[in-house]
């Protein structure tokens, strides 16, 4: 849409140079006051052959057929430009369509980001720097750009369709973010992901208090209200601004090399059904250490001691260099794979 407004305005300028250019000749050569050489300048430049206001000369007339042949020229050019503008931009978009939906389907296990927001940006940021697979749906045409140009992947269409929901892959999808900007759009979007992927994570904004206990009891694994997390952080900051400054160090910085993790134990990993003391690997090979272990019910023990044993479908939650992180995660993946 950029190349056409600036070819547009292009056009527009050139006109009005013409305009100007045959107001000052007829003015100059044939004595003709200021609107009425306006209005021969109109008159030929749209070849509506309306009537002289009076004769021309013999220079008026030599004028007036460099003029039209300008005119005409010129009007002629601006015409196919934009036409072939907009073909372009036409053919562009079917490719870069066929190219979207072609790198969606072959997703798995990727993220879909409704909205594209202040809150829908922070959330693809994130995403893109933790290098997780996602894509973004939204509605708007510029925000879609916005998304193309931040070399993610996007599409324009309405998040609350199920018809969009299958288009970006929910059934393969590992987790949906719903940032609309109405808590009722973000509700039945929640509904709606949950019913075409009963086993999605998903996390939803709320901007009303109410709103939130709507959305888990629709399904939300996870439910945020910007402005109470903001108030929360900023409390936060002045009671304890050492513990804020290490959590934005590990979660927050992409200069520091700090990172913190979960990762599922599955059937079968050389992690299973093994205390945390046994697990002296993750500290001697991988330099991480255990914060915590989420059991498969849901119950969270917080600095385990080393007796602890994991449990296929147990989370650990470690912290420790991002790259040791990723290699690890790397191996559990693999297992699970295997």
């Amino acid at each position: 849409m950029e190349l056409v407004r600036k070819r547009a305005l292009w056009f527009l300028a050139a006109m009005l140079i013409l305009l100007a250019v045959g107001t000052v000749g007829f003015a100059w050569i044939d004595r003709y006051d200021w609107f009425d050489a306006l209005y021969m300048s109109v008159i030929t430049l749209t070849t509506v052959g309306y009537y002289e206001v009076k004769a021309l000369s013999t220079g008026g007339r030599v004028f007036n057929m460099i003029y039209l042949l300008l005119g005409v020229n010129t009007i002629l050019f601006g015409v196919g430009m934009m036409t072939s503008t907009i073909f372009e931009l036409q053919l562009d978009r079917y490719f870069a369509r066929r190219k979207t939906k072609k790198m969606i389907d072959s997703l798995e296990r990727h993220y879909i980001i409704c909205g594209f927001g202040r809150v829908g940006r922070g959330a693809a940021n994130e995403l893109k720097r933790s290098g997780a697979q996602f894509v973004v749906v939204d509605n708007s045409e510029e925000r879609i750009e916005m998304v193309m140009r931040g070399g993610m992947l996007g599409v324009l269409a309405d998040a609350s369709r199920d018809e969009t929901l299958r288009e970006v892959r929910i059934d393969r999808a590992r987790g949906l973010i719903a940032a609309l900007p109405s808590d009722a759009d973000n509700l039945f979007l929640t509904l709606s992901a949950k019913t075409l992927n009963p086993m999605l994570n998903v996390a939803a904004r709320a901007n009303e208090e109410e709103a939130e206990a709507k959305m888990r009891r629709a399904g939300a694994d996870s439910v945020f209200s910007p402005y109470g997390f903001t108030g929360s952080r900023l409390a936060q900051s002045i009671l304890r601004p050492h513990v804020t400054q290490f959590l934005d160090y590990a979660t927050l910085d992409a200069s520091v090399d700090l990172g913190i993790e979960q990762l599922r134990i599955e059937e079968g990993s050389e992690f299973a059904r093994r205390s945390l003391r046994d697990m002296k690997v993750l500290r001697q090979q991988y330099g991480v250490s255990v914060l915590a272990l989420r059991r498969s019910e849901g119950r969270m023990i917080f600095n385990p001691g080393p007796d602890e044993q994991v449990q296929p479908g147990d989370h650990l939650i470690v912290m420790g260099p991002s790259t040791s992180l990723k290699q690890l995660e790397s191996v559990v993946v693999a297992e699970k794979r295997s």
